[in-house]
């Protein structure tokens, strides 16, 4: 049911709409330049780098029509037909954008990869490829995307007009292409560009996303119109877009930041993209110290995530996407928003190493991005970590990093939640033990979505064919469980951690011990009605499928099982699964080891574990130890 004032709300929305389709608003004369930091010591610092190799090359295949999208180059052959889902091969009009059923894969195809292209990241690669070489190509092909775009996506018509996010997201790249380039191109064209990207920020102004999607959408919407009202202050709309925006991302940043520094969504990769966001305002904007604060604790939650190693562990959903430069390996991504967030915020150990620097710091900082002050040297002590709000804990003890999911589903429809509580992943380094298997796709065509994002998927346990939730859209779960956290505990030589999943009249508990620095032990509990029951323990394994490093105390099968490393590609793999059929209470014990190859695990009708490592060494743990003291 909608409230009166969310009715309200949307009937001035539509109105405002309709005047803007029918009576698009208009730019006398084209603004100064926007107002953002000096890119030469960026373009200076890097122009022999490594990483302007890269953007040259991108370049390059961009110029040629062959589009990174996501994990896949996408040819589009000499015309771009802005509307069309290459991977899929369908191709939408230009209805009012209140018309298109962009989830509709059927009729639509897989709009992320429609608007991941038109978003026009690839031309800030051209801008940049331009600032490194001077070649004038890149600005003609620039050029000539723009126009093409504006031909074929009428103001408010058409796919490319349906999510106010994806304005947004089309309007910065714009911004930045005018900051590295605009002074370049003929003042005809800039007239007319600059026009319609101020038509944006008017779109932006009357759709933002207060009633549809409260979350990184309105966060990302209000964050550009805050920039578009600050960058360019010559728009006639500047000043209310400048105010309207900065409110909008602080009340954000009170409502979506835990005080644990998490983000809400439940979802490791949202949680980089709001970072991103929220870093990105207060470069622009004069934020609150509660603002700053919660910041500086979203970074550190970041940075205990990626472990020394850098990998972020993809939690919840992963929509391949990213607010700046979203090239290269996605769980590598974090790295570049925390090297930003230790150049802003004085914390050189958050610098993993400079080519860091170079993604994204080096631009949105200018010198101070190249060369941040202080020693960028990471200290080599690891902590394990506890964030009681998200529910999420990390183990951590040398180059072994475990990320243990305790925390519920997400607010509302927990859109970008996973069936996934209770679920863990851990590393050595660069090499993988336990992985998630990420998300492929928004779209529920062929069941894929579900798949993706339920228990099976997930290194935890499923009970009688039933998820921990009810999916019921692709965005919305039901009947949410209900998590307890009995017990927390962290010292120099183990880590310990209990907690309970309940849900369907089960209860799910299970405990954590973690023997720094060589093995994990994990002991699982289910109790529930009686009568027969199915269980399905899940071992999501990134190290072959069969592993000696983990150890079940009842027998696994090896069975076919999938993973996706980003958006829209999925490829094979194999998964350990325990089957127990029968009576309630049940105990299954679990371990793997980081160092030495694991010979058996035994458990006792008492739930005692004994475990053997292959060199003969051993290891007993008892019920009483297993319960709280």
């Amino acid at each position: 049911m909608r409230s009166a004032a969310e009715i309200q709300f949307r009937l001035r929305q539509e109105i405002a709409n309709l005047l803007l389709r029918f009576s698009p608003p208009k730019l006398i004369q084209p603004p100064h330049p926007p107002v953002l930091p000096n890119p030469a010591p960026a373009i200076e610092h890097l122009r022999t780098n490594l990483f302007a190799a890269e953007i040259v090359r991108l370049a390059d295949q961009i110029v040629a029509h062959r589009f990174p999208i996501f994990g896949e180059v996408i040819e589009t052959g000499r015309e771009v037909r802005w509307r069309r889902d290459y991977a899929h091969g369908v191709e939408t009009g230009t209805p009012y954008f209140r018309r298109v059923p962009y989830l509709d894969f059927e009729r639509v195809g897989d709009h992320k990869y429609i608007w991941e292209l038109n978003r026009h990241q690839h031309l800030v690669i051209l801008a940049q490829a331009y600032a490194f070489t001077c070649s004038p190509a890149y600005l003609e092909e620039i050029e000539t995307q723009i126009t093409s775009w504006l031909d074929a996506n009428p103001y408010l018509c058409g796919i490319n007009w349906a999510s106010a996010l994806e304005v947004a997201f089309r309007a910065l790249s714009w911004v930045w292409v005018d900051h590295l380039a605009g002074a370049k191109f003929p003042t005809v064209f800039r007239q007319g560009w600059l026009t319609a990207l101020y038509r944006h920020g008017c779109y932006l102004e009357q759709n933002l996303s207060v009633y549809f999607s409260p979350n990184t959408h309105l966060l990302g919407e209000a964050v550009v119109l805050h920039t578009l009202g600050t960058v360019y202050p010559d728009f006639p709309r500047a000043a209310r877009w400048r105010r309207l925006g900065h409110e909008l991302v602080e009340e954000q940043m009170r409502r979506q930041v835990r005080s644990d520094g998490a983000h809400f969504e439940q979802s490791a990769y949202y949680h980089v993209y709001a970072l991103d966001f929220f870093l990105w305002h207060a470069l622009l904007a004069e934020t609150s110290p509660e603002y700053q604060d919660r910041l500086r604790r979203m970074a550190a939650y970041l940075d205990a995530l990626l472990g020394r190693a850098g990998h972020l562990p993809l939690i919840g959903d992963d929509d391949g996407g990213r607010l700046f430069h979203p090239f290269g390996e996605r769980d590598a991504f974090g790295r570049a928003t925390l090297a930003t967030c230790g150049a802003h915020l004085a914390t050189p150990e958050w610098i993993r190493s400079e080519t860091d620097l170079a993604e994204q710091a080096a631009w949105w900082l200018g010198a101070s991005g190249v060369r941040p002050a202080g020693p960028r040297t990471r200290s080599p002590e690891v902590a394990s970590q506890w964030f009681s709000d998200s529910g999420t804990a990390v183990m951590a003890a040398g180059d072994v990093h475990i990320v243990i999911k305790t925390g519920g589903f997400g607010p509302s429809t927990a859109g970008h939640s996973h069936s996934d509580v209770l679920s863990f992943v851990c590393r050595r380094g660069h090499e993988e033990f336990l992985i998630d298997p990420g998300t492929y796709t928004y779209l529920d065509n062929a069941g894929w979505r579900n798949r993706f994002r339920g228990s099976a998927a997930h290194n935890t346990i499923k009970i009688d064919n039933v998820d921990q939730a009810t999916p019921s859209a692709p965005f919305r779960w039901q009947g949410r469980p209900v998590v307890t956290i009995r017990q927390w505990r962290s010292t120099d030589t183990r880590d310990w951690l209990d907690a309970e999943c309940a849900y369907a009249g089960f209860v799910h508990r299970r405990r954590f011990l973690f023997l720094k620095p060589d093995a994990l032990l994990v002991l699982d509990t289910v109790a529930g009605p009686p009568g027969d029951h199915l269980l399905e323990q899940f071992w999501h394994c990134g190290k072959g499928p069969t592993p000696n490093w983990l150890a079940l105390s009842a027998a696994a099968e090896a069975v076919p099982d999938w993973r996706s490393q980003v958006y829209g590609s999925k490829k094979e793999t194999i998964t350990q699964r325990v089957v127990y059929r029968g009576s309630l209470p049940v105990h299954l014990a679990a371990a793997i080891s980081f160092t030495e190859s694991l010979e058996a695990l035994t458990l006792s009708e008492g739930a005692a574990v004994r475990l053997q490592w292959s060199g003969g060494r051993n290891f007993s743990f008892t019920l009483s130890d297993w319960l709280d003291k």
